[in-house]
């Protein structure tokens, strides 16, 4: 597992896939949790770690809080740029930002973020473990 995950933003392509569209053609709306998913975990992995490590070592992150933004619509076999940043972090909450952009056009699909939480195997709120970078354990 890495010691601190210091890398704090990465950027990953998707390509959107038959099944995820609509009868409109359109991305689906429950699609943009999932991509922000794969974002968080490119970006931990990026860092040099995943998360079946950090759970199989007792450490589960949950999310807490998700938002979405819809911009302009994506549609099948469109090429998006997600990106994914760590937003604040103190000593209970990790932040996430996520920006997804049609690579072609740059055209701004979706902003989003996402508050994840540390809770022990029984479900018990547990302070943010210090291997996340730009934790002030002052708050």
């Amino acid at each position: 597992m890495a010691a601190h995950c210091n890398i704090t933003t990465c950027r990953m392509t998707i390509r959107v896939r038959y099944y995820e569209v609509d009868r409109q053609n359109a991305v689906h709306h429950s699609v943009f949790a999932r991509y922000f998913e794969m974002g968080r975990t490119e970006l931990l992995r990026t860092n040099g770690c995943d998360y079946k490590t950090l759970e199989d070592s007792g450490l589960v992150l949950v999310v807490a809080r998700l938002e979405c933004r819809f911009r302009s619509p994506a549609h099948y076999d469109d090429k998006l740029l997600l990106t994914t940043s760590t937003g604040k972090v103190d000593r209970v909450r990790l932040e996430h930002l996520y920006k997804l952009e049609r690579t072609e056009d740059k055209q701004l699909i979706a902003e989003g973020s996402t508050i994840l939480v540390h809770v022990d195997r029984e479900g018990a709120l547990k302070p943010m473990p210090k291997i996340f970078a730009r934790i002030d354990t002052n708050k």
